[in-house]
């Protein structure tokens, strides 16, 4: 995983964690990220982020094509950079699957 965690002032670790299936861990080259963050961040920052861990891949072509969920909640029909993703959150990037 990349990034640690950063320690808030209470003592507690601001994370978002990031989880990519098939072609996305293929592209990322890693299983999960886990970023710090000091507050709730956009989706599309988040993606920004997650791209710039990984710079020389595909990660940012195959993201753009994924299925994503904020929690359990699919993200199908939302603007990025309108949906907030708060710290203790995950986000699982799903590529498209071939079949049925």
């Amino acid at each position: 995983m990349s990034e640690s965690p950063a320690v808030a002032a209470g003592g507690e670790t601001d994370v978002i964690t990031v989880r990519y299936w098939a072609s996305a861990r293929s592209a990322a080259g890693v299983e999960a990220d886990t970023l710090t963050v000091e507050g709730p961040i956009t989706l599309a920052d988040l993606l920004a982020r997650v791209v710039a861990l990984h710079p020389g891949t595909r990660l940012g072509e195959v993201l753009h094509v994924c299925s994503v969920l904020v929690g359990d909640r699919p993200m199908a029909s939302e603007e990025p950079s309108e949906v907030e993703v708060p710290p203790g959150s995950s986000v699982e990037f799903l590529p498209p699957f071939a079949g049925g």
